[in-house]
């Protein structure tokens, strides 16, 4: 009788401070239901979202606009979510019966995690884009792939010391969680229901192992992959924070993936460092040099540009590598962009799971072929050539192919090193079916491509230049782990 009381006085007191941000819209009965607790309980969550589009507008609304300023794809949504704005019940309780996280919840059927699959219903031709990206196959990319996961366990594996050598164990879920699958995103599973004792009384709610995590490439309890929320950060999901490199930060921010670092160093990152403060980072299409002067990574990967004769200088999409040519991490040697998302499937001519083979062979059976790589740098120069003139931005790219070419000559010239180091018994490798990566001078010859040769390639590909690439993070690291394995040998 009391929780009775407490309830009705909570729902009084609250409904009379939710506030709509346009008069005229309102919420869903089950959305007010779940603001009536959450706006005291969760204060932070409802007040971003209030200042959401979601919030603001309804889906009906949304259809209805025409043109470049469009935001919501799909053709058809159920007429009972037309009329209102997006909120709580809208995600958390759509698709209720393909959740395994689902759980009974003041007379709701609610899911915890909120998917792909739950954004696809105003969002599908994103949703389906981002299914083709690497990111959203990024656990299984991972998980699924025996070399990097010999690297994962030579990093976060326990250590112990045994018969005078440091052996690697396997690594914890938990300390996954926080380390690689951070970013790669975990797998969630449901264990279970637990109790718990709540301002509202108890409660019981669904125990999810791998909870929480916002990785690209989550599995989520509808067996859909990856999240929307690493760029689109909930619960305001707002246009502008997916559009600033901080976000992109998060994961990649090196040295084996420096584009933060990189594009923080670079002319363009001083411009936007000194002018951002007054760019426009709502605009939809987002217009050069009208809404910003300087790119993002969202400008060069992501975004709807236009030019401002109102002209669309680059489609969106959520498909990354759809303006990529080279994959320019080293693994070991950078290598065209993949066919298929899910790169676990991918094999070298020597049978491991490698996009390229110890003497810098590619597997071309597995990745993009000539015509298309050239499709992809047209579309990533027609940006480019917004600000720049012809004989800058070929100058620039022929510069950044002679650095993919000159960074995987130098690793293979570490990589040969290292076979004769295999083949004269100093170290144990792949002849003996032992781990590439335990061994001291394996760490100092991966260090050449994971971090070195990476850091000068990002350098050149984003027009970083200077420094970066030569004394902080790029060439002279990279002579240095060169000449120290030669002398190790010799020794």
């Amino acid at each position: 009788m009391k929780y009775i009381v407490w309830a009705v006085f909570l729902y009084m007191s609250v409904l009379g401070n939710c506030v709509d941000a346009d008069d005229t819209l309102s919420v869903s009965d089950a959305t007010q239901a779940c603001l009536d607790c959450h706006s005291s309980f969760h204060p932070g969550i409802v007040e971003d979202w209030k200042k959401s589009r979601h919030h603001q507008t309804t889906p009906e609304k949304a259809m209805a606009a025409t043109g470049l300023s469009k935001k919501i794809s799909a053709t058809q949504i159920p007429e009972e979510l037309q009329k209102t704005p997006v909120g709580c019940a809208e995600c958390h309780t759509l698709n209720s019966k393909s959740h395994t996280d689902s759980f009974e919840h003041n007379g709701f059927d609610v899911h915890v995690v909120v998917t792909p699959n739950d954004c696809a219903t105003c969002h599908t031709v994103e949703r389906s884009q981002y299914d083709q990206n690497i990111m959203a196959h990024a656990w299984q990319n991972l998980a699924g792939n025996p070399v990097y996961q010999d690297l994962q366990r030579t990093i976060i594996g326990l250590p112990e010391i045994k018969n005078g050598k440091v052996l690697f164990g396997p690594s914890d879920p938990v300390t996954e969680a926080e380390a690689c699958y951070y970013c790669h995103g975990t797998k969630l599973v449901v264990k279970g229901l637990e109790k718990r004792d709540t301002e509202a009384g108890e409660l019981e709610f669904p125990v999810i192992e791998g909870w929480p995590n916002q990785g690209v490439g989550r599995i989520n309890p509808d067996g859909s992959k990856g999240a929307c929320t690493p760029c689109h950060t909930r619960h305001l999901f707002s246009m502008e924070t997916a559009r600033k490199p901080a976000t992109c930060k998060e994961c990649h921010n090196g040295p084996d993936v420096p584009a933060y670092k990189v594009y923080d160093n670079s002319k363009h990152g001083n411009l936007a460092s000194a002018h951002s403060g007054k760019w426009n980072f709502d605009a939809t299409p987002w217009t050069i040099g009208k809404d910003f002067s300087a790119p993002t990574c969202a400008a060069c990967h992501i975004s709807l540009l236009s030019n401002t004769d109102g002209n669309v200088v680059a489609e969106r999409t959520h498909r990354m590598s759809n303006r990529l040519t080279w994959r320019i991490f080293g693994l070991p040697y950078a290598h065209p962009q993949p066919k298929n998302p899910d790169t676990s499937i991918i094999r070298n001519k020597d049978g491991q799971s490698l996009p390229s083979d110890l003497d810098g062979g590619f597997a071309p059976e597995f990745q993009i072929d000539e015509p298309e790589r050239a499709k992809r740098t047209a579309a990533m120069q027609t940006i480019c050539k917004s600000c720049h003139d012809t004989s800058w931005v070929t100058g620039h790219w022929a510069r950044y192919e002679h650095t993919i070419q000159r960074t995987n000559a130098v690793t293979k010239t570490a990589t040969d090193l290292m076979r004769e180091i295999w083949k004269k018994g100093l170290a144990e490798g792949p002849e003996k079916k032992a781990s590439l990566f335990d061994e001291p001078i394996e760490r100092m010859w991966s260090g050449t491509w994971l971090f070195d040769a990476n850091n000068i390639r990002f350098t050149s590909a984003m027009a970083g230049g200077g420094d970066y690439g030569v004394f902080a993070e790029g060439y002279y690291n990279l002579s240095r782990r060169l000449t120290e394995m030669n002398a190790w040998m010799k020794k």
